[in-house]
């Protein structure tokens, strides 16, 4: 099997012992002689498949009882519209961190139906090269929420220390890396997360609300819009995403026999030291526009001393069967998107790579 090294920024790669499981019982689920794409979301083959996946994810975070775990389609550009619709009002206003493209789009939608305020950016010139400090934070204690988004595939820039909201609950656009490490969820009252980067394939967003926040939100919208509908239901309101929740379930199950989210953050920091640590090796050749305290776990974001040069790096990476290394279009450069289940000797064959091409072309 020729596999290649999956850097794509999402969909992203998937644990291969995952995918065979999945290609194993594809035409035969749990005996049911159909395949899980075609069995009923309301049977009871279905029904242990999604709890499940709620429980291991429950499992897995620390999440208490009195959060509400959610599967949705949409992705988080659908959360980007459904936070502020259940959440703010009429006299209800909520504050954005800005720190990169996808929490700029966050709050223009919700913009069009509340009044959000900035709290901070650290945009200049068009781009982002750290995440805010503390001090910079400027916090309304009457907000609804304080809304970030914690790791920006785009600009490669991460929170590593969360914010201190006060009373003030957090709400978290967490799609690139939810599960890269443990963390105390209570000072959240929301997380949302396509799962196509860190924890399954694309078609299905999880959403984590506490009952506060839950009860707090609105009924004079659309029913399916309804984050209390989804609750109530049990995320079974329409036709969930089957298949993608089927696979997440296969994919918490993966981590939690690997030694859980402990164990995850280990490898991801390994992963991340041994890439920017061969940046920071060529200061001459690689050039990371991020912050060092700032730095992305998940997405290594770099230039070269040229164009030319990088369009030799990729020509050369592709023979090599390295995937997904071009940068986003709106910055350029390269980028090297390590998710959760970009393999350890992946990384190490791209960091030999680099270390050869420098040395090469410097």
């Amino acid at each position: 099997m020729n596999r290649a090294h999956n850097f794509n920024p999402g969909p992203a790669a998937l644990p291969l012992e995952v995918l065979q499981r999945v290609q194993a019982e594809l035409l035969d689920f749990a005996g049911t002689g159909m395949s899980i794409l075609e069995i009923s979301h309301r049977s009871k083959d279905y029904e242990a498949v999604h709890n499940a996946a709620q429980q291991l994810l429950r499992e897995l975070l620390g999440i208490p009882e009195q959060y509400h775990i959610l599967f949705l389609g949409g992705g988080a550009s659908l959360q980007f519209s459904m936070v502020p619709m259940n959440l703010l009002g009429p006299g209800v206003s909520a504050d954005y961190i800005i720190t990169g493209a996808w929490s700029q789009k966050a709050w223009k939608e919700a913009k069009l139906v509340g009044s959000p305020r900035i709290a901070a950016t650290t945009e200049v010139d068009g781009k982002f090269t750290r995440i805010p400090k503390q001090e910079e934070l400027d916090l309304d204690p009457n907000a609804r929420f304080v809304h970030i988004t914690s790791n920006n595939t785009i600009f490669g820039t991460q929170w590593h220390t969360f914010p201190h909201t006060g009373s003030v609950p957090i709400v978290a656009d967490m799609s690139s890396d939810l599960l890269w490490r443990p963390f105390d969820i209570r000072p959240f009252g929301l997380i949302y997360g396509g799962a196509q980067k860190n924890l399954g394939p694309a078609g299905v967003t999880v959403v984590i609300i506490r009952e506060d926040l839950l009860a707090a939100s609105r009924e004079d919208i659309p029913i399916i819009l309804r984050y209390k509908t989804h609750a109530k239901e049990n995320s079974l309101y329409n036709t969930p995403p089957v298949f993608a929740i089927y696979i997440v379930k296969l994919v918490l199950e993966w981590i939690k026999e690997r030694g859980g989210l402990s164990w995850m953050e280990q490898e991801n920091r390994a992963k991340a030291a041994r890439i920017y640590g061969v940046i920071d090796a060529f200061p001459e050749f690689y050039r990371a526009p991020v912050e060092k305290d700032s730095r992305s776990f998940m997405n290594a974001v770099f230039r070269l001393p040229s164009e030319e040069l990088e369009a030799k790096f990729l020509e050369e990476a592709k023979k090599r069967r390295f995937v997904g290394l071009k940068g986003h279009r709106s910055v350029g450069g390269m980028r090297v998107s390590m998710y959760n289940f970009v393999p350890r000797a992946s990384i190490e064959e791209l960091a030999v790579f680099m270390e050869d091409f420098a040395k090469k072309n410097a």
